[in-house]
C-alpha cells in the first residue's frame, strides 16, 4: 500500500468517526477531503465518498438492527425512491463544469452545517430537544409499533427519498443532513431509532449510486477502498467513544469546521 492510499484510508477513519459521533454529516464532509487531501476532482470524489459513507452506515445499520431501532419498511422505501433519483444525479454532476459544480456543493454545506448548529443551540439553551410539530404524517400504532402508512406519510418519505437520492447522485453525499430532520419533522420516532433509520436509507442509495458509478467506469477503486475501510474502522472505533465525547458541543465543532471547509471549497472553486 502506497502513501497516497494510506493517507485515504487515513481520512476514511476520521469520515467514520463523524459519522459515528453526529449521526449525520459524515458524507458531507468526505468529498471536501478528498478534495484537498488527495487532490481529486469532484466528480471523482463524489462516488468515492458515497462508497465510504455507505459502506461505514450499513455497519451502524446492522448494528440498529440488532438493537430492533431500524424502521426497516421506511428505510427501504425512502431508499427505493433514492435509488431512482440517484442516476439523474450523477448524470447531471458529468454535465456540469467543476466550479459550478463545487459552489454547490459548498451552498449545501453551509445550509446543512447550519442547520446542525442552530438545532445544537437550541438543545443547549433548552436542556432538551426541539419540539416536535402538531401533525405528523407518519406516526406509530401504539399496538403494533409499526408506522401507520396513510397517504400523507407514503407522499412525505417519496419527498424525502427523491432528494436524498438526488443529492447523492450530484454531490457524493450520503443524505443523512436531510433524511434526519425529515424523519424528525414527520415521525415520532425516538431520535436513535432515526440515526439508525438515517443510515439504512444512507446504506442503500449509497449502493445504488456506487454500483452506477461503478458502470459508468468512473470509479477509482484503488483510492475508494482504503478509503472505505478506513471509514468502517473510524465508525467502530467512533461508536466506542459515543457516550463520552458526543452531544450538541460536539455537533457545534462539526458545523463551523463543515462551513471552514465549504468557504475553502468555494475559493479554490473560484481561483
Amino acid at each position: 500500500m502506497n502513501e497516497h492510499q494510506l493517507l485515504g484510508g487515513g481520512l476514511g477513519a476520521l469520515i467514520g468517526m463523524v459519522l459515528a459521533l453526529t449521526g449525520a454529516g459524515g458524507g458531507i464532509l468526505a468529498v471536501p477531503l478528498l478534495v484537498f487531501g488527495l487532490g481529486l476532482s469532484m466528480v471523482e470524489a463524489a462516488p468515492l465518498g458515497l462508497l465510504a459513507v455507505g459502506l461505514a452506515s450499513a455497519v451502524g445499520a446492522l448494528l440498529g438492527l440488532r438493537q430492533g431501532i431500524v424502521r426497516y419498511r421506511a428505510a427501504a422505501y425512502i431508499a427505493g425512491i433514492g435509488v431512482l433519483f440517484a442516476p439523474m444525479g450523477l448524470w447531471l454532476a458529468h454535465r456540469l463544469p467543476n466550479m459550478p459544480l463545487a459552489l454547490g456543493f459548498a451552498a449545501v454545506m453551509v445550509y446543512a452545517c447550519g442547520r446542525i448548529f442552530i438545532k445544537a443551540w437550541r438543545e443547549l439553551k433548552t436542556a432538551q430537544p426541539a419540539p416536535r410539530a402538531a401533525f405528523l404524517p407518519c406516526v406509530l400504532n401504539p399496538l403494533q409499533g409499526r408506522l401507520r402508512w396513510t397517504l400523507p406519510c407514503f407522499r412525505a418519505l417519496a419527498v424525502t427519498g427523491a432528494l436524498s437520492g438526488l443529492l447523492s447522485g450530484l454531490l457524493g453525499v450520503g443524505g443523512g443532513f436531510v433524511i434526519i430532520p425529515a424523519l424528525t419533522r414527520y415521525t415520532d420516532l425516538e431520535m436513535k431509532s432515526v440515526m439508525a433509520t438515517s443510515l439504512a436509507v444512507i446504506a442503500l442509495v449509497s449502493t445504488g449510486s456506487v454500483v452506477t458509478a461503478s458502470v459508468a467506469g468512473v470509479m477509482h477503486w484503488a483510492v475508494g477502498a482504503p478509503f472505505a475501510v478506513g471509514a468502517v474502522l473510524g465508525l467502530i472505533a467512533g461508536r466506542q467513544l459515543t457516550r463520552h465525547l458526543a452531544g450538541p458541543r460536539l455537533q457545534q465543532l462539526f458545523a463551523v469546521v463543515g462551513v471552514m471547509a465549504a468557504i475553502l471549497m468555494a475559493g479554490k472553486a473560484l481561483m
